[in-house]
């Protein structure tokens, strides 16, 4: 099996600074945050997904959204992505999904302004229960997958920003 990439935690600055954003509150619980975040890693030798496993304990409503800062980058092989979705089970049961539907993280994403911080918003869209998950349980999964190039492709932009950073802009 190749190996396409490598996780590993953004700095504890990076990581604060998102996490106020996102969540609020205050920096010491912000860093009990952070000293206990859980690399991603697949369930089974068979697994495709790799599991992002939650920061903290959440609850969603019906039609309630949470963006999660989860500490975490990838650095990846040129050539492969990681795509994020739910985890099936909870896709399944609650309609959990992702407000992006799928996040394409891409290679140049690690060296992105944020240190390429993966963040992953979701939206609990079941009509009648809430979603509860507990600190160290796995949310969501990523899956790499390699990607071709179109022929006449002449791509030499540089990423600096986060999330929409590769959109043009007027």
């Amino acid at each position: 099996m190749e190996m396409a990439a490598r996780f590993e935690q953004v700095s504890e600055h990076q990581f604060l600074n998102d996490w106020t954003k996102a969540m609020g509150g205050d920096g010491q619980a912000a860093k009990a945050v952070y000293a206990s975040l859980r690399i991603p890693e697949r369930a089974t030798a068979g697994s495709a997904g790799y599991d992002f496993f939650a920061p903290v304990d959440f609850t969603l409503l019906p039609g309630c959204s949470v963006r999660l800062p989860t500490g975490i980058r990838v650095k990846i092989r040129e050539g492969w992505l990681l795509a994020i979705f739910p985890r099936s089970g909870l896709g399944f049961k609650y309609r959990l999904q992702l407000d992006n539907t799928v996040g394409i993280v891409d290679s140049d994403y690690y060296g992105a302004d944020n240190e390429g911080h993966i963040q992953i918003q979701m939206t609990n869209c079941n009509p009648d229960k809430p979603l509860s998950v507990k600190a160290g349980e796995g949310f969501a999964q990523g899956i790499f997958l390699p990607f071709g190039l179109a022929e006449g492709d002449a791509a030499d932009g540089m990423r600096h920003g986060g999330f929409g950073s590769t959109t043009p802009r007027e």
